[in-house]
């Protein structure tokens, strides 16, 4: 939604509240008299209105804040993490049995966080962990069709005809499933490298639909959820997701 420009509503500005500039400056958007200027050009909405007057001051608990169209997290209190997940670690933040589970890559967070979604035991790659409920909410909820990116290593060589076959959809025994891109990027006589892109989040949906198709996986990678990249992140590593990222995060979800 384009925030619309005018005067601020009745319920955005708290008199008792804290000045719109120093709440951008404590977000990370730079001194504040850069965040009075990012006012003044128009750049920053409360509540979906456009805001240039300095006088503002806001509830950071409360306020729905946007600069350039992408939501400020304000509370300081929530975290959302990126977390490369290795091989052979269960989406769990603790495992009764004794497997190797997510909690000893966050042992060092006070936060009682909560992963986003899962990935199988043999998949990799990126996992988002929050203590934001109404994030996680929609990052998991079908309505909001987050996109998940993932490579694979097949056996045997990929046909041209697959991407076809993928695209056009592919019955599987819950249901059909139809990807929204992909690319084959490495073909040799025993195996292929493909990168598939698909809102589905059915339990193992990814390996289920190649090897539905003739290619079962011998490696899986998730490496892009939403706008949020995997990137250099080696396994067992995670990051801080803040700024601009969390805020496409958060736009991507309606928030």
């Amino acid at each position: 939604m384009t925030p619309r420009s005018g005067p601020p509503t009745p319920d955005a500005h708290v008199p008792d509240g804290v000045r719109l500039q120093k709440v951008l400056a404590a977000a990370g958007l730079g001194s504040r008299r850069a965040c009075e200027d990012l006012i003044a050009a128009g750049r920053v909405s409360v509540g979906g209105v456009v805001v240039r007057e300095l006088g503002m001051r806001v509830d950071p608990t409360t306020a729905v804040v946007h600069v350039d169209g992408l939501r400020l997290q304000l509370d300081p209190t929530l975290v959302t993490l990126a977390l490369h997940k290795p091989v052979g670690v269960v989406s769990t933040m603790r495992d009764p049995h004794g497997r190797p589970s997510l909690e000893g890559y966050v042992a060092d967070r006070s936060e009682r966080l909560f992963h986003v979604g899962r990935l199988d035991a043999e998949t990799s790659g990126l996992l988002l962990l929050t203590n934001d409920g109404d994030l996680a909410h929609r990052l998991t909820h079908p309505s909001y069709e987050v996109a998940k990116r993932y490579v694979a290593t097949v056996e045997g060589r990929v046909e041209r005809g697959l991407v076809r076959r993928l695209k056009a959809g592919v019955d599987l025994e819950d249901g059909p499933v139809r990807v929204d891109e992909v690319k084959v990027l490495e073909t040799r006589p025993q195996s292929s490298i493909v990168e598939v892109v698909l809102h589905e989040g059915r339990n193992h949906i990814v390996r289920r639909l190649l090897a539905e198709v003739g290619h079962p996986v011998t490696a899986l990678v998730r490496t892009q959820v939403g706008p949020i990249r995997l990137g250099t992140l080696r396994p067992g590593q995670t990051r801080v997701i803040k700024g601009s990222e969390l805020g496409a995060l958060m736009s991507a979800v309606g928030l």
